[in-house]
């Protein structure tokens, strides 16, 4: 815990968990607010999990979320009027500790002198210059200047902000580059299905931000309040402005825990799990080393979502794992999928019904879920089948795998920069916005046809970076993105489907097909996904290598 003392009855941090509850006790907390929306990050504990915990200790929790960079006034009102009505001292926490500071600078405008608050935050830790700025400006934060300015600022740092900053570095070493991410440590999230099926240790997804960010880019510390194209503007937590010549955003998608009732709330408990978490993909292995008869539940939500083969991955590598034991036979496996196919590309759907048939698992389609039932182990679907009556159904499990709904981020849904589903609206080819011409967006958040995946970004980072640098140089775009993402279907411990396609659901294979024939499975997959799939991540795709990541020359055709 990184707990700052902001006055001696209030206290704010990042993001805490569950077992920090007793020390927070001990360090004499009588209260804790949580600032930050449930579903934020990928390693985020959810409310429910917070609140149990400090219950547990006598302290009382609660919960007023506030959207990343956009604190409004009421929020702080409400800040205020929770900081009455709780005992402290209390500690109010978000992902960085940022928005609970502003919370509380905006709550003492007008009865504290501006320079009280703004030493006792600085003190803290938090510069609240920026707040000062919207106070003096009627609650507006002035776009028309700036904190800081740079060529490009590149909004998000996983695995396409890092790697686009990584390849503009390669080409233009001269450009002053900053990417902007709240976050202290670097997922290799494509690895989680691993650590869920008892493969990969969880450490060895995870690498500091610090050590991950190109040599010679700047690394801003902070989440994104809002976009102002108009003056080429990113105002970010604390109200600061950042002034660019590119912006180019890629900050990932929303997991949308909430979505599902009583989801949050059981998660990691009650036989409840998901891959898609890093803290949870541990708790899935360990049911399914403990599951010997019984019934378990693989669910996928509508699309789009992160890696649309993740939710049957699971599947498959926890009924492998129970006929290696000798107990598929007691375990009444059931998939339940939102939409109406196993998988969007048909030219591997017989390769994996072989795998369903093998494992004798249940396909449902057009079953959504809605809501769960944790202490009495229970999902309930709402079933939309096309030309049938709406119904709903409840299915009782003894181990459910959960793919939560997905949507853009909120500070990108309500940004001038979305289309009308919330997502980056570009060009499908050159990743270019279609409104602003010196906006670019690559990864999970734009709104391109493709599957959102990091092989997807590994091959939209070179073509980014070329396509900024030929602008720079007054040239029209020269590279063209294909639509081509890879999903490796871990169907069994050893071997692999590795579905490479492009827009349009085209087959698009790296390897010839004597080497690995992407739809059937292979051993030469697997040891791909195994073993040499994470340190082309971390060093090549990561530092700018473009291993099989040539970008493509724009056609006449795609402009």
């Amino acid at each position: 815990m990184d707990v700052k003392q902001i006055t001696p009855g209030l206290s704010v941090s990042p993001q805490i968990t569950a077992a920090d509850m007793a020390a927070l006790k001990d360090q004499g907390f009588r209260a804790i607010i949580c600032n930050r929306p449930d579903g934020e990050g990928a390693d985020q504990p959810g409310f429910g999990e917070i609140l149990t915990a400090a219950q547990a200790q006598g302290l009382e929790a609660h919960y007023l979320p506030v959207t990343s960079g956009m604190v409004r006034d009421e929020d702080a009102a409400d800040f205020e009027m929770a900081m009455r009505d709780l005992p402290g001292p209390v500690l109010a926490y978000c992902r960085t500790g940022t928005r609970s500071a502003t919370l509380w600078a905006l709550s003492q405008a007008g009865t504290r002198p501006m320079a009280d608050i703004l030493s006792a935050t600085r003190a803290a830790g938090y510069d609240m210059n920026g707040v000062a700025r919207r106070i003096a400006n009627g609650g507006r934060t002035p776009t028309d200047t700036g904190d800081a300015a740079y060529d490009v600022v590149i909004v998000g740092a996983g695995a396409a902000g890092i790697s686009v900053a990584a390849s503009l570095r390669s080409r233009r070493s001269d450009l002053r580059i900053a990417v902007i991410d709240p976050a202290d440590i670097h997922y290799y999230q494509p690895g989680w299905t691993m650590v869920g099926g008892g493969i990969f240790q969880p450490g060895q997804t995870a690498r500091t931000m610090g050590s991950l960010i190109p040599r010679g880019v700047t690394w801003i510390k902070s989440a994104v309040a809002a976009f102002e194209p108009q003056n080429d503007a990113v105002v970010l937590d604390g109200c600061r402005v950042v002034k660019y010549g590119r912006l180019v955003v890629c900050p990932g998608l929303k997991l949308d825990w909430a979505a599902v009732e009583g989801l949050e709330e059981t998660l990691g408990r009650n036989g409840v799990t998901s891959n898609y978490r890093y803290d949870l993909a541990p708790y899935t292995w360990d049911l399914v080393q403990g599951l010997r008869g019984g019934r378990a539940v693989f669910t996928q939500p509508p699309m789009p979502i992160k890696c649309a083969g993740a939710p049957q991955k699971a599947m498959y590598l926890s009924a492998d794992a129970w006929l290696r034991r000798g107990v598929l036979k007691d375990i009444d496996i059931q998939f339940m999928n939102a939409g109406g196919v196993l998988f969007g590309v048909k030219d591997y759907v017989p390769a994996l019904m072989e795998y369903v048939r093998k494992y004798d698992a249940t396909l449902n389609f057009f079953h959504n879920l809605v809501a769960i039932d944790g202490p009495a182990r229970r999902a309930t679907f709402d079933v939309a089948v096309p030309g049938g009556q709406p119904a709903q159904v409840t299915v009782d499990f003894d181990m459910i795998h959960v793919c939560p709904p997905q949507v853009a981020p909120d500070f990108i849904r309500v940004s001038p920069l979305a289309d009308a589903a919330g997502w980056v609206d570009v060009d499908q080819a050159t990743l270019r916005h279609k409104a602003h011409d010196n906006i670019w967006a690559l990864g999970d958040v734009m709104n391109a046809p493709n599957a959102k995946t990091a092989a997807a970004a590994r091959k939209q980072a070179p073509i980014v970076a070329e396509n900024i640098v030929a602008d720079l140089n007054g040239r029209s775009a020269v590279a063209q993105y294909d639509g081509y993402g890879s999903c490796p279907l871990t169907v069994e411990r050893g071997k692999i489907v590795l579905a490479e396609f492009g827009y349009g659901g085209a087959l698009k294979p790296s390897f010839p097909r004597w080497l690995v024939d992407g739809t059937r499975p292979t051993r030469a997959a697997w040891f791909l996904k195994e073993k040499m799939l994470p340190p082309i991540y971390w060093k090549a795709m990561l530092r700018g290598r473009e291993w099989m990541a040539k970008p493509q020359k724009l056609t006449a055709s795609a402009e």
